[in-house]
């Protein structure tokens, strides 16, 4: 006889109750959009059919957008994870002002997308404070965000995004390091180990369900960049959000939109699969061992 089966009916249902209206809230939140997006996704004036992605696939900007956006993600996150890494240990020392430091660090939080991207035109524009100073300098200006400069319109969207959006995995990893008891690192000092290997050793390991957590968010917000880049480089640097939003707003085609839409949805669900199975068999491994 399990536990619970001694209780009456009614108090076994009681928990599924009492998160009905949450689960019914969630549906009609997330579920019945959803639903209707894929729905549009598919439809065509012949009926369910493939006309949205072909036209999709078909628009000139589409694969540029793609490449654009796994480019970025592929930037952007590792630079983010070392310097949040570099960060949250210079603040475990404890040193002088760590405080301030930390709400200096978190402030861009407060900081939309919209106004993160004009912030960096100011710099990277023909006329901005970068191309100001080196023209103080002797050194002559540049087309930072020309369209036939396309590497360093990238370097003009990564540095906003790392600058906008490092401080999320910031606040993960000091909350985690946080929980980390104290007696684990001075162990790993006992016993001769030094300021790398107990960071290899003890503080990662460790870390790692914030790790995950800030890699799987981040990831999904790295899909989902848009108005940095517009704001820094018009259409002159595709995204695929952006491409979501030209076909709904500039195109008038709901149909294709909600295709990239959900081209997007189904890379950040992938993604998110790939990093939990990947760290979950590492995790294994390690176990092992």
């Amino acid at each position: 006889m399990t536990p619970g089966s001694s209780r009456p009916l009614w108090q076994r249902g009681t928990p599924y109750v009492l998160l009905l209206p949450s689960m019914l809230f969630m549906a009609l939140l997330f579920g019945w959009p959803m639903i209707q997006g894929i729905s549009e996704a598919f439809r065509s004036p012949d009926g369910a059919g493939l006309d949205n992605w072909r036209r999709m696939v078909d628009e000139p900007h589409f694969w540029d957008a793609v490449r654009n956006t796994l480019l970025l993600i592929v930037t952007v996150i590792p630079l983010q994870f070392v310097l949040a890494l570099g960060m949250g240990l210079l603040l475990q020392t404890k040193l002088r002002f760590s405080r301030f430091y930390f709400y200096l660090w978190a402030a861009p939080l407060a900081v939309s997308d919209l106004a993160a991207g004009l912030v960096w035109l100011s710099i990277f524009t023909d006329r901005g404070f970068l191309n100001s100073a080196l023209s103080d300098l002797g050194l002559g200006t540049f087309s930072w965000l020309s369209y036939q400069n396309t590497s360093t319109m990238l370097l003009a969207v990564v540095l906003a995004e790392i600058w906008r959006s490092t401080s999320l995995v910031l606040v993960i990893v000091v909350a985690g390091m946080q929980m980390i008891p104290k007696e684990y690192d001075e162990a790993g000092q006992v016993f001769g180990g030094s300021s790398w290997q107990r960071l290899r050793h003890v503080t990662l390991p460790l870390l790692k369900p914030n790790l995950q957590v800030a890699l799987i968010l981040r990831t999904i917000m790295g899909m989902q960049t848009f108005a940095v880049a517009q704001a820094l480089t018009g259409e002159n640097f595709p995204l695929l959000v952006g491409e979501t939003y030209k076909w709904f707003a500039q195109l008038q085609n709901p149909a294709v939109a909600s295709a990239v839409a959900l081209l997007v949805l189904t890379l950040s669900l992938m993604s998110s699969a790939a990093y939990l199975r990947l760290l979950r068999r590492s995790g294994a491994e390690e176990g092992a061992r």
